[in-house]
């Protein structure tokens, strides 16, 4: 049988570790804790945390016990990783509110129940620092020139790094001492984005208490671009059926490029390897069959088998042409909007970001109204557009919103 750390490295989690042979032994002969670490700055997760929820979900499957953090303290404060500029501070409430928010979420993929996973919040500690001993007995071990060589602060330096940001990378360290010495955690996982930070904690528990700590990163959810997975033309793809509509979310699935099919298939769902590959390695029509199981599974995954089979009922519906529409994205507007500019309307609903991208989407020969292109930017919303009582709006190649007037 696979060990945990044999299954994350076949389907491609990953990245970096700290002590390579020493975590495939430790995986391998017992059963850890470990922790991965959510910044409340929005009040849901994202596709970007998605993969972050599957290497957990793994490793509880094989005995490990999760924490996820959340970063209540630090949010307060602002990571400076990966951002150009300082990030915005929060209130207490808004983090309290957002974590709240992330419980639910996480719950579909991870199992709380009866201490098998725990969640904490880091407010719980560093809000109650003493900041002359945190400084005397935590920053002590800390090398300000190491720190200033770390990727996530040389891209700040040019802008301006301030000294609350510069505290960050302390804190996280402290976090992952301080999970040490409540639970015995023994590992922190992270995006590749983190190994910085992981690796402060690593070094500092092992100076603090004298005993091993680890690291692993995994790759970040990209595309064969290079570029990070989960954005659209209308912002982030969310975990909240609210702000990204299940049929949204399985359709974003369903238009993931060829070449990117087969790492999706195995970083984010649970289907056996074999069949990764079989899927992976279909060619041209045939891979829309593979693209269907992977929109089907990951949306089964995030909004559960009921809303999932909608969602392909929609897909199918709207591509044959036939069937029931009602699970396509629907806006119902009154009839005083008749013989308004479409684009308005668009806007209004935010079916488009902007009338700017509707301006251009039309140039593009994007923007279709009941299968008929639209020309013509100024063109109004008509009478005639509604039968059956609604208008279809397709958007690029897939992209379909029902508009029913009332």
């Amino acid at each position: 049988m696979s060990s945990i750390y044999d299954v994350l490295l076949e389907r491609g989690y990953i990245k970096q570790l700290t002590h390579e042979d020493e975590i495939r032994e430790l995986l391998e002969k017992e059963k850890v804790t470990f922790y991965i670490g959510f910044d409340p700055t929005a009040d849901s997760l994202h596709v970007g945390h998605f993969l972050q929820l599957m290497v957990m979900a793994h490793m509880q499957k094989a005995g490990h016990t999760p924490i996820a953090l959340i970063g209540g303290g630090t949010a307060m404060i602002g990571d400076p990783t990966g951002k150009s500029d300082m990030r915005k501070m929060m209130t207490k409430e808004e983090i309290e509110y957002n974590s709240n928010c992330f419980k639910g979420q996480m719950a579909r993929l991870i199992d709380f129940s009866d201490n098998k996973a725990i969640m904490d919040n880091n407010a719980n500690w560093l809000l109650e620092l003493n900041y002359v001993n945190f400084i005397r007995e935590i920053g002590v071990h800390f090398s300000v020139n190491k720190m200033l060589s770390a990727e996530c602060f040389k891209q700040r330096l040019e802008k301006g790094l301030s000294f609350l940001e510069f505290n960050y990378m302390l804190m996280q360290g402290y976090d992952f001492l301080e999970l040490n010495r409540r639970y015995g955690c023994v590992m922190q996982l992270g995006g590749d984005d983190q190994w910085s930070n992981i690796l402060a904690g690593v070094d500092l528990i092992r100076r603090k208490e004298g005993k091993p700590a680890y690291g692993m990163t995994f790759t970040l959810l990209t595309n064969s671009e290079g570029k990070k997975m989960g954005k659209t033309e209308k912002g982030a793809v969310w975990l909240d059926k609210e702000k990204t509509s299940p049929y949204e979310f399985y359709q974003y699935w369903r238009n993931v490029s060829d070449s990117d099919v087969e790492k999706c298939l195995a970083l984010l769902t649970f289907l056996p390897m074999d069949e990764v590959r079989r899927l992976g390695a279909l060619k041209d029509s045939e891979i829309n069959e593979a693209k269907k199981v992977l929109a089907y599974e990951v949306t089964k995954l995030i909004h559960g088998e009921e809303d999932a089979q909608k969602a392909k009922s929609a897909a199918e519906a709207l591509f044959s042409g036939a069937g029931d529409m009602s699970n396509v994205p629907t806006d119902t507007i009154g009839r005083e909007n008749l013989n308004r500019p479409l684009l308005d309307i668009l806007a209004e609903l935010k079916i488009i970001p902007s009338k700017g991208e509707g301006k251009r989407l039309i140039q593009q020969n994007g923007l279709s109204i009941n299968d008929e292109k639209v020309t013509d930017i100024g063109r109004l919303f008509k009478e005639e557009d509604i039968t059956e009582g609604f208008a279809l709006i397709k958007r690029g190649k897939k992209s379909y919103n029902r508009i029913v007037v009332e």
